[in-house]
């Protein structure tokens, strides 16, 4: 059977705007055994192969599943180590990963459409009836919004579809009528108080008793959510107001939708990773397929499968145009900036993206399918899972493995896309993989460190609700199933929404006129019918021939075609020069130079200039390198320069309502006590000081003593203002800047220097805050009057901690900062000696120059001349990027940097500080992903 879609639309043929030409492959169910035939020597598995798998797949769930019910319930989750429920309140917190329990059985709502998917009905009976009888889902307990609508009101709206399916088939579920559509629109009116915000988009998390405004709700002061957060919403809300004919949910899902997408960045078609839910400006601008975003571009695809809403597939479209254009470079996808997308943001991965290669079989783009997922594979061999990051040359970045179900859930597509028995194999592996590695006496442990093998005491409910979900629908046949799979669509939690959802109850007007979309042209979006012959072409081959080029990725690290100028002296492939290593005495290293398209010129000083021009360069992959080599030649100037420098600090306000959950960054002092050397840091209530200047003896000495000052940047030196609020018997003291409406959000941190006298005498830390930090510490003032900080090197724990320092709040649940970009030991900092404001001073750094276009005519670097024998300007080993091949040519950018030599950056002349402050942004984003948690 070929997956060519409807009636009436010739396969390849331009057809109607209409869903249900996109049915089967969306759902990428349908097999395509007869498409692609299996490639000789891969071994096609034969029938009892997979039914003895499929078996082993039921044996596994009913283990994890079993231990659940005896140990956990009616707990969220299981702690599979200690055999016991995880109980919100009654374990040691974990951060912003409790936000999902509830005290409302998570695991076991989350697990109802598997029980049917896995031929459990007498299971799945007793499960609804333990829902109806047990769940409670008016607790005074803080949520994610998010969590709570993929896990919780997915899986009561996947256990009420197969509920009355069942019903329908006459066997099972007679008594059932429509008791979990009931709890689940009783939860959705839950979540509706999230979305009084004036852009639509919803606060982080609610209440579900209080709600978000209510004075003991504990939350409703977060100002930033993620993208994927606000934005994967829409198949769970619109299938509620399709089941209940209650519009306001699909409604307020919508509007979240639509504001996203007024807010992505015109140039780019790029969404950053957090978003400000009341202004709509990007919190963290740097943008990817990973963490933060994912289910953003899923939820565009899948509700115009669902709802047949024309708008969702052009913005789909446009997204994924721009995706493959900066982030995807096969094998990988890495994330770059919003508004500078030929610059990437990180040299790492993490395993979210796992999910992309199945989006990409629903989009129909097989090709870079197949290559990101045998990367993910070479990586899960390595490793025996998938670590929660890796970098570019696949090395563990972050070592947990969560049991994630992403790689399993694009196996599956893949197969059932291309028929391949390879993926059957894949998927044998991973059965393998959990039972050797994870599996313990009450169920299934998530690994702790995929390099040592040690376990953590938690086996999440996405674990029973997806992955062995998919691993089941791997290995079974279509006479296996009790009905019919490809009726439904998957959420991202895998729960089942039919697709007759799209013509019930249609009360939201499926075009928004008012949206223009102008960025592509109409030919690049898919209205087409799928045709096999072009997506899978008739090649027994053909998933193999894209395969094979990446086996070794993980070992070799660098794959890497032959390049022309290679070819014809009849040389194999060389690994690229990398900045590291250039030494501009080696003739070797300059011929590489001149292939990559990078002449030297010697200049007068001494030193010689790198210039790119790509259109020089013996091939499209040699100026790649050239490109890599520059940016390389960039962040090993950048690298250097911070290692001279503070790195920003933490203002974290601890008092009711906040709770620690507000996390200000703060530029550190290069005086005063060392916050890095004093982990507790400095705890107190804050006072504001008069003067407010603090440039002369404080007349408010009463009101100071034993506090943290607040004071006003200008009039003198940073100094001065510390030995007179010291003299006042301050306990620290915060800077605020008087430059109305500056922010670390735009500007680079700076350290506050000295006075040029000796500043030992100074014992308080001392931190500065931009205008915008700085106005919510005093606007939290002026609301409740005593307000605490806590002043270190670094956020400290949200929950726990802040329930050590103070009683109040030992029954508050952990949150995220409204500022995720809490300090990092990377981040960029900049000394200012003096005071810019007042007489007699002057500053030591320069405003951020605007964004530079992002592409140049070309690349130039200035490096001094070096010791031919000493390596490159960081020494051998400081940069360990992996190359990441492209297809496309890249574009030439403007960039310079500077070394002497004894390859350390000249701390003299610095050719490098304008183009250094051009490039701020993008560095910013880069440090802020090396400290954020998935």
């Amino acid at each position: 059977m070929a997956l060519s879609g409807a009636p009436g639309c010739r396969a390849g043929e331009r057809g109607p705007r209409w869903r249900r030409p996109w049915k089967l492959l969306a759902l990428g169910l349908l097999s395509a055994s007869s498409v692609l035939a299996a490639a000789p020597g891969a071994g096609a598995m034969s029938r009892e192969e997979k039914r003895r798998l499929g078996n082993q797949v039921l044996e596994m769930f009913d283990h994890a599943y079993s231990n659940y019910m005896e140990h956990a319930y009616p707990a969220d989750e299981l702690m599979p180590l200690t055999c016991r429920g995880r109980v919100r309140g009654q374990e040691p917190s974990r951060g912003d990963v409790d936000d999902a329990l509830g005290k409302f059985s998570l695991t076991l709502i989350d697990t109802l459409d598997t029980l049917v998917v896995l031929n459990k009905t007498k299971e799945f009976e007793e499960a609804v009836k333990k829902v109806i009888k047990d769940v409670n889902l008016d607790n005074d307990i803080v949520v994610s919004v998010f969590e709570t609508n993929i896990r919780v009101l997915g899986g009561l709206l996947g256990g009420h579809s197969v509920a009355i399916m069942l019903k329908e088939k006459g066997e099972y579920m007679q008594w059932y009528n429509g008791e979990l559509l009931h709890m689940a629109k009783e939860l959705g009116y839950k979540l509706l108080p999230a979305f009084n915000t004036t852009s639509g988009l919803p606060f982080p998390r609610v209440n579900l008793k209080f709600g978000v405004r209510h004075p003991e709700a504990r939350t409703g002061t977060e100002t930033d959510t993620c993208t994927a957060c606000a934005g994967t919403l829409i198949l769970e809300f619109a299938a509620l107001s399709r089941f209940t004919g209650t519009s306001i949910f699909e409604e307020y899902a919508r509007k979240a939708l639509d504001f996203i997408w007024e807010k992505r960045q015109r140039s780019s078609n790029l969404v950053g990773v957090t978003i400000n839910i009341h202004t709509g400006d990007w919190v963290r601008k740097d943008s990817g397929v990973g963490a933060g975003i994912d289910s953003y571009y899923e939820y565009l695809l899948k509700a115009y499968v669902l709802l047949g809403d024309d708008s969702f597939l052009e913005r789909f479209n446009t997204h994924y145009d721009a995706i493959m254009r900066y982030i995807s470079q096969p094998p990988l996808l890495l994330d770059v900036h919003i508004h500078k997308p030929m610059l990437n943001a990180r040299t790492w991965m993490d395993s979210l993206l796992a999910f992309f290669p199945g989006l990409q079989v629903l989009k129909g783009d097989i090709r870079p399918a197949i290559e990101t997922h045998e990367m993910l594979y070479q990586v899960i061999k390595k490793h025996n899972f998938l670590p929660e990051a890796f970098t570019t040359d696949f090395r563990v970045h972050w070592a947990q493995h969560p049991l994630r179900p992403e790689f399993a859930e694009s196996t599956y597509f893949l197969y059932k896309a291309t028929g391949d028995p390879y993926y059957l194999e894949v998927g044998k592996t991973l059965i393998e993989n959990l039972n050797k590695y994870a599996r313990v006496p009450c169920g299934f442990a998530a690994m702790k460190d995929v390099r040592t093998g040690s376990h953590e005491d938690r086996m999440d409910s996405f674990f029973l609700a997806e992955m062995f979900k998919y691993l089941y629908l791997l290995f079974a046949d279509k006479e296996d199933m009790i009905f019919d799979i490809e009726d439904y669509i998957f959420t991202t939690e895998a729960h089942l929404l039919p697709l007759w959802l799209s013509t019930t109850n249609q009360t939201i007007s499926k075009k928004n006129t008012s949206t223009e979309y102008t960025e592509l042209d109409d030919s690049n979006f898919d209205w087409t019918c799928p045709n096999t012959q072009i997506l899978f072409p008739n090649d027994p081959l053909f998933a193999q021939s894209i395969r094979e080029p990446l086996k070794n990725v993980v070992d070799k690290s660098c794959p890497r075609g032959i390049s022309r100028a290679e070819e014809s002296l009849g040389s194999g492939p060389k690994p690229p020069l990398r900045a590291r290593d250039f030494m501009a005495s080696n003739p070797e290293h300059l011929e590489i130079l001149k292939k990559m398209g990078v002449s030297l010129i010697h200049l007068k000083d001494g030193r010689v200039q790198l210039v790119q021009h790509a259109v020089q360069a013996a091939s499209s992959l040699d100026a790649e390198d050239g490109l890599r080599f520059m940016q390389e030649m960039i962040e090993l100037s950048s690298q250097q320069q911070k290692e001279q420098q503070l790195p920003p600090r933490a203002v974290q306000i601890v008092s009711h309502p906040f709770f620690g959950r507000v996390v200000l960054t703060a530029g550190p002092a290069q005086f005063g006590m060392d916050l890095s050397k004093h982990k507790a840091g400095t705890r107190g209530f804050v006072a504001t000081i008069k003067p407010y200047n603090g440039c002369s003896e404080i007349t408010n000495p009463e009101a100071v003593k034993e506090k943290i000052a607040l004071m006003q940047r200008g009039q003198c030196m940073f100094a001065e203002k510390a030995r007179n609020i010291q003299k006042a018997g301050a306990i620290g003291g915060i800077v605020i800047d008087d430059n109305e409406g500056s922010s670390s959000d735009t500007a680079p941190l700076f350290q506050m220097a000295g006075d040029g006298k000796n500043t030992d005498d100074i014992t308080i830390p001392m931190l500065f805050l931009f205008n915008k930090e700085g106005n919510i510490i005093l606007d939290a003032i002026r609301e409740y009057e005593a307000v605490e900080v806590l002043l270190s090197d670094k956020a400290k724990d949200r929950d726990l901690e802040m329930e050590n320092m103070d009683q109040k709040s030992s029954e508050n649940d952990s949150h995220k900062p409204i500022y995720e970009e809490a300090p990092s030991e990377s981040q960029d900092a900049g000394a200012v000696s003096e005071e810019p404001k007042g007489g007699g001073e002057s500053s030591a750094v320069g405003d951020t120059d605007p964004l530079p276009p992002s592409s140049a005519d070309s690349a130039s670097v200035s490096v001094a001349d070096q010791d031919p024998h000493s390596p490159g300007p960081a020494g051998a080993g400081a940069l360990e990027t992996a190359c990441t091949p492209g297809d496309s040519q890249p574009q030439e950018q403007n960039t310079q940097t500077e070394a002497n030599s004894k390859a350390h950056w000249d701390s003299e002349v610095q050719p490098m500080e304008s183009i250094l402050a051009d490039w701020n942004e993008d560095i910013e984003a880069f440090e802020m992903m090396e400290k954020d948690e998935l």
